[in-house]
């Protein structure tokens, strides 16, 4: 076989007009190949979609275009990460790409650069690498949904204190809180599903700036790498870092729904709270004190928040001062973006097994339902069907509930007569309409805490997640030899 290796002179993509050699720390110090190596998929797939429309625009013959894919084929089947990552010779991921099929195929493999520059390559192998990692999270948020699903439905007729401002406002449905993450969720995965759909279009055929200088078939690559349609300006599309920006404060926005789910469960996995024990598997112990079960896994998704921040922060700070069109800056977005994915692909497995670990203790919960006055609202309500305005039926509960932090008892535990000293509207029902049922089923609006509002919105957000499961090929959780009607109604 023969040896098809490049002269030295030619393995830099572009030292035909430089005499010097580059400064070996500066050449070190800019090479991208220590990162962007995470690209070689995309860039394999979007070199072989080039080599198709070369082929029809007949710059590569059919078999020329066999022997380039069938190299790049090898190419991916023979990867190691860490040879690539640690290649001497190439300066980024393309060119690393580049060396190979030289190698492979001699002077053909330098043909495949025809008609194309790095600017658009970059471009295109980053919306492809961003397109997986939200795919990716999008099917790792499902099945988390599907395990809050579960939660909820298990805990249907539990209830808790909500809380404003961290002071206990009215009780709550176990299942009607953890629907609220459910919404959060649902809309995270719909950011995903905004920024994906919006990134992609296929930046190859866009050339350095102005676009391709050969008559090539846009739209055939865009087909071949699933994209939408070819991107509609050659500028834009290798300055656009838009589909990144957007990929990150998605990714941030998730963060800080998972930082704030985490933030409750340790608040509530405390004796002080006592509403819940979290599952050892996903504890650790201290080094000093034997006693001890520290909350490590929702510590550290607050502590991934910020990671998700500070990477859309960075790559907001660089793109903000850019003129158009390519500038080598752009090469410091890649990282935000893998860091993003890493984390995403880091922490999302963990959440669906962790929530299905979970363990409420209800009798805490109930209880605090029980003191400080979580039936207010609903005492307030009492009055306004008597005819009361609102404004002053507030008063008078307000009164009363202070007569009640004087004399130490709970509305529930006064008397009739007492009552009437506030009102002459008060009568035996009021203990009724005060009960935990009844508070709870005061809030009878789409949305509310009501028990029968609560069934239909866990129905609801069954369907919903169910057919974000069928999407990503999930098993949907819910028994399938169940009777249909009977599950239906049970939901």
């Amino acid at each position: 076989m023969s040896d098809h290796s490049a002269p030295e002179k030619a393995v830099r993509m572009w030292s035909g007009r430089f005499r010097a050699a580059p400064d070996a720390a500066f050449d070190q110090w800019q090479r991208s190949l220590r990162f962007d190596w995470q690209l070689l998929p995309a860039e394999l797939a979007a070199s072989r979609a080039h080599a198709l429309a070369l082929r029809e625009a007949g710059i590569l013959t059919s078999g020329e275009c066999d022997q380039i894919t069938r190299a790049l084929a090898a190419i991916s089947e023979n990867r190691d990460p860490n040879a690539v990552r640690d290649d001497p010779h190439a300066e980024d991921i393309h060119h690393f790409v580049e060396l190979r099929l030289t190698e492979a195929l001699g002077p053909l493999g330098l043909k495949l650069h025809t008609g194309r520059s790095r600017n658009e390559q970059i471009a295109t192998d980053l919306r492809l690498f961003i397109r997986d990692a939200i795919d990716a999270a999008n099917a790792r948020l499902t099945e988390w949904l599907l395990a809050l699903l579960e939660l909820a439905d298990e805990v249907e007729t539990s209830a808790m204190p909500a809380y404003t401002h961290l002071q206990r406002a009215e009780p709550v449905l176990v299942a009607h809180w953890l629907l609220a993450y459910v919404e959060m969720i649902l809309r995270d995965i719909a950011r995903f599903d905004d920024c994906r759909a919006r990134l992609n279009f296929c930046p190859l055929g866009s050339g350095a700036v102005a676009g391709a200088t050969l008559a090539l078939d846009r739209n055939l690559a865009a087909r071949e790498l699933g994209f939408t349609a070819p991107t509609p300006n050659s500028m834009d599309a290798t300055s656009d870092r838009d589909f990144a920006l957007e990929f990150a404060q998605a990714a941030s926005t998730l963060g800080l729904h998972l930082s704030r789910f985490a933030e409750e469960l340790t608040l509530y996995s405390t004796a002080e709270f006592g509403f819940l024990d979290l599952p050892e598997e996903f504890s650790t112990g201290s080094s000093a004190m034997p006693q001890k079960k520290n909350p490590d896994l929702t510590e550290l998704l607050r502590g991934k928040s910020g990671r998700l921040l500070g990477a859309a922060t960075t790559l907001a700070t660089i793109l903000k001062g850019l003129p158009l069109a390519y500038n080598k800056d752009m090469q410091e977005t890649q990282e935000p973006v893998f860091e993003i994915a890493g984390t995403l692909s880091g922490t999302l497995p963990l959440l669906a097994p962790f929530t299905r670990a979970l363990h409420f203790r209800h009798d805490r919960m109930l209880a605090a339902t029980q003191t400080g006055f979580l039936n207010a609202m609903a005492a307030a309500t009492y009055l306004v069907h008597k005819g009361v305005p609102f404004r002053t039926a507030h008063e008078k509960i307000g009164n009363v509930v202070r007569y009640c932090l004087d004399k130490g008892v709970e509305l529930g535990d006064l008397t009739v007569y007492e009552l009437r000293k506030y009102g002459d509207e008060f009568d035996e029902d009021f203990f009724t309409a005060i009960s935990l049922q009844s508070t709870l089923d005061c809030h009878d609006v789409p949305g509310g805490t009501n028990r029968a509002r609560v069934r239909a919105a866990l129905a609801d957000a069954q369907s919903r997640v169910e057919a974000l499961a069928a999407k990503y090929g999930l098993p949907s959780g819910r028994n399938e030899s169940e009777d249909p009607e009977a599950a239906h109604a049970h939901s």
